[in-house]
């Protein structure tokens, strides 16, 4: 799922360990997230959004990625053609 973590945060001036740290994740969980290696739990990604004062729509961008999500890599990508 595309992210808009990494620019709120640089604008925040904020590091990804300060974000973890926020939302008590590791760096290398909030690297995993921006990257769209990782998709978070919807409290997780409650929590980011909330660091950032905005809705979560605003951060999380729910349109297809690149990365598709663990649902779809377990049930193909048949939905999405």
């Amino acid at each position: 799922m595309k992210n808009r973590i990494r620019e709120l945060r640089e604008s925040m001036g904020i590091t990804q360990e300060q974000l973890g740290e926020l939302v008590g994740v590791s760096r290398q969980a909030i690297i995993a997230i921006e990257t769209e290696k990782y998709e978070p739990s919807i409290w997780l990604a409650y929590d980011i959004s909330k660091v950032f004062d905005c809705p979560i729509e605003e951060v999380f961008l729910f349109e297809k990625s690149e990365h598709k999500s663990r649902s779809m890599q377990r049930r193909g990508n048949t939905l999405w053609h």
